[in-house]
């Protein structure tokens, strides 16, 4: 009877070594698709050189991802697109993956960097309705109950997404809900709105001081979906008392970052600044 030699050490995996070609093909598809995607439209010859693969490789990897459909090929100018399939794969995901399911991880991070209560809030005409909250452990936090609705100019959140509308869109939206005034800080006229505005284009996030409740402080941020229009906003609110010049001026670049984060992941695209501001 022949007793098969036992092999020392870990098995092979069936990824490494010997299919390493393999994983180098699929890599090499992988990065020639998201390079069509970003450039909307490109020729063989640019692909291959921006990516440094081979022309004939290019074109077989191509190819075969043309016989699945993700992508296509225009006769008239030779160059390659997105096809369907691609489009189709990218729903699934926007599907399964809501604007508050992608946005809770990004929260409690937010949250954790500085050491106040994040928030997630979606505009409704002249107002912000917050969806989403991740609260600080701080036992004087702020607090906004799912479904709860604040004027657009009275909210971190809401002037950080009117800052990324045209002044035309601002006027229209304020028309119908005004200015009112709920505290001594309150930019109740068009005047004072309109230069915070300027400034939170500016800078990339917004800041409400005592606005909308005395003694209570928010820095928010726009969320952006594939056509560049804003669909939403992060915030994080807390006590005035530590929101100080230099709180504010290390936490609003942070908001910023987890606002583009959040558009990047639900498939958003930021928009260059309109310039209306000037």
């Amino acid at each position: 009877m022949t007793t098969q030699k036992r092999q020392r050490g870990r098995p092979r995996s069936p990824f490494s070594e010997g299919n390493a070609a393999t994983l180098q093909s699929l890599d090499r598809a992988l990065g020639l698709l998201v390079a069509v995607a970003r450039a909307g439209r490109s020729t063989l010859t640019d692909l291959s050189q921006g990516l440094e693969i081979p022309a004939a490789t290019t074109h077989r990897i191509l190819t075969t991802l043309q016989k699945h459909d993700f992508v296509a090929f225009d006769e008239d100018t030779q160059e390659w697109l997105v096809g369907i399939e691609a489009y189709r794969t990218g729903s699934a995901y926007l599907r399964r993956a809501s604007l508050t399911e992608i946005g809770q991880p990004i929260l409690r991070a937010l949250m954790e960097q500085t050491g106040e209560t994040a928030n997630l809030a979606v505009p409704d005409g002249g107002e912000v309705v917050f969806i989403g909250q991740v609260e600080t452990q701080n036992p004087i936090r702020a607090f906004f109950s799912p479904g709860t609705r604040t004027p657009m100019h009275a909210s971190g959140t809401g002037k950080a997404i009117l800052a990324a509308l045209s002044e035309d869109r601002i006027r229209k939206l304020l028309q119908g809900n005004g200015l009112t005034p709920f505290t001594a800080n309150t930019l109740a006229t068009p005047q004072a709105l309109f230069e915070d505005l300027a400034r939170t284009g500016e800078r990339g996030w917004s800041f409400d001081a005592d606005e909308r409740h005395e003694g209570m402080s928010c820095i928010g941020s726009a969320i952006f979906d594939e056509n560049g229009q804003p669909c939403a906003g992060i915030s994080i609110s807390g006590p005035s008392s530590r929101f100080t010049p230099e709180q504010v001026a290390l936490f609003g670049p942070l908001v910023a970052v987890a606002a583009a984060e959040i558009t990047r992941l639900s498939g958003g695209a930021i928009p260059k600044p309109t310039g209306w501001q000037d």
